[in-house]
């Protein structure tokens, strides 16, 4: 069941964030926090995210511009490193409470419900219509950089923010994607340094057919997800995923996940 609920997630979710503001990191922790603690789950992601990344650039890094890079992706990579320190401090804080539920003691970990509460914001981002059409001018794209890339080391939801402040810059659908592709790697890969000092290589090594297959799966999604590039629209799409965002998110803040 394992196998199954996280492969079909990333094999949907890969294709699915070609055309939507939310990043695959966003669609997959919720997957793998039912069944890993959560700053484990985030650590795992991290890596099918990455790996997706690398090959999502060889399908399209032709088209990335290496000016809207540089200006969002150098300040996107400082800020990732403090907020993967946030989520390394939050994950040896104590529970803030404990309660009675389902004939079991649930705790409310403070790493859960950021996570949680994170998850409902950028999941409101995503379906509110007042936040529809959210873009910032491109003169702002170095405070984007800090905000997405922040909030992509804390919890890996750096999608909907770097669409955000990537949309008005003039880029071709190809290129807006391939940027944002590339931003996101350097991202990923500064997070995933400060995660190792906190989640051993036994982590990844004992799940290391699990992390093959949800990267294989990861692949298969983004390919066809670039062949559908011009066909598909994504209301649908959005709403379906923040649903699933916001029933997980409120799991994990009451401790229920």
């Amino acid at each position: 069941m394992k196998y199954l609920l996280i492969c079909s997630a990333a094999l949907l979710t890969s294709g699915l964030t070609l055309f939507s503001g939310f990043g695959l990191g966003t669609l997959l922790m919720p997957v793998f926090a039912i069944f890993f603690p959560v700053e484990a789950a985030v650590g795992l992601t991290a890596v099918v995210h990455f790996l997706n990344n690398l090959f999502k650039l060889a399908l399209l890094g032709k088209h990335a511009d290496r000016a809207v890079v540089l200006r969002f992706g150098i300040p996107a990579i400082l800020a990732a490193f403090l907020g993967a320190r946030a989520l390394v401090w939050l994950s040896h804080l104590p529970p803030l409470a404990s309660y009675a539920a389902f004939g079991k003691t649930l705790d409310v970990l403070p790493v859960k419900l950021a996570i949680g509460l994170l998850m409902i914001a950028f999941a409101l981002l995503e379906i509110v219509p007042a936040f529809e059409k959210l873009a910032f001018d491109k003169r702002y794209l170095p405070a984007g950089g800090v905000l997405s890339g922040f909030f992509g080391g804390l919890s890996g939801n750096q999608g909907a923010l770097r669409s955000a402040f990537l949309i008005r810059c003039g880029l071709s659908k190809e290129g807006f994607i391939a940027t944002g592709v590339v931003i996101a790697c350097l991202v990923d890969v500064t997070r995933l340094g400060v995660y190792a000092t906190k989640f051993s290589a036994a982590d990844v090594g004992a799940n290391a057919g699990l992390l093959t297959a949800a990267t294989l799966s990861a692949f298969v999604g983004a390919w066809g997800g670039n062949r559908l590039l011009h066909k598909i629209t994504i209301r649908t799409v959005q709403w379906s995923v923040a649903a699933m965002l916001l029933v997980i998110a409120v799991g994990l803040a009451a401790g229920l996940i």
